[in-house]
């Protein structure tokens, strides 16, 4: 699992899949929250591959956001 956040644009992402092809997302659903709103990545077997979240500040935990991969710097 790999988690990257870009502060920029206040966005996390939660790899859940060892390595993702281009165009293996196939399925995007999105759930909105009082922060921001959480993306939920599947191919097409329905395989979970990601989360994307965005206003990551206001959804997750400060400290999982600090152990996270910056990748705006």
């Amino acid at each position: 699992m790999r988690t990257t956040f870009d502060a920029e644009v206040d966005a996390a992402y939660i790899s859940l899949a060892p390595e993702t092809a281009p165009g293996r997302s196939v399925l995007n659903v999105e759930v909105e929250s009082t922060g921001g709103s959480v993306v939920l990545d599947f191919d097409s077997e329905g395989v979970l591959l990601g989360v994307e979240v965005l206003g990551a500040t206001k959804t997750l935990d400060r400290e999982f956001l600090d152990a996270a991969e910056r990748i705006d710097e």
